[in-house]
């Protein structure tokens, strides 16, 4: 069965979670340095089909593309072409950095485990991979209710 992946992209590190086989649960997968991560996906796409990639849209409070809107956009463009039959989806990622911080904080892990920069960017990733499959499940609710189907459309590609 095939798997969705999500992927929290930052300058340096990369936090990505995955769903399970039947594409119910998000769990974290890894934290992988910006330069590892297409090889990284690559090798994990050979031994678990991904279906598709959950990628997060940094978007300002006044909801403009942010600052690193435009590495996304390049990074995007790299995934296409490693893997161009797989769908892109984008989702808000709004204040998921600061909820995972906030979920470390109040975690009983030990002080080390907390300073761990790569957990928040795991932990952010599970929370677009979690988003996504509520809009997933709330939009078929949506379309089963009104009597058609309203899937979710992939991002425009890059």
């Amino acid at each position: 069965m095939s798997r969705i992946v999500a992927i929290d992209f930052g300058l340096k590190r990369v936090g990505l979670a995955v769903t399970d086989p039947l594409g119910m649960f998000a769990t974290a997968l890894d934290t992988v340095a910006r330069k590892e991560v297409r090889s990284y996906l690559k090798k994990y796409h050979q031994e678990h089909t991904i279906s598709a990639f959950v990628i997060g849209d940094p978007r300002t409070l006044a909801n403009q593309p942010s600052s690193v809107a435009g590495a996304i956009a390049a990074f995007r463009r790299e995934l296409l072409a490693d893997f161009p039959d797989i769908s892109q989806y984008g989702v808000d990622e709004r204040f998921t950095s600061r909820i995972a911080l906030q979920t470390i904080a109040g975690s009983d892990l030990p002080r080390l485990k907390r300073r761990d920069k790569g957990l928040a960017d795991r932990i952010s990733a599970v929370l677009l991979l979690q988003s996504y499959l509520e809009s997933v499940q709330h939009r078929a609710e949506q379309g089963a209710a009104e009597g058609a189907e309203n899937p979710i459309k992939p991002i425009d590609q890059p």
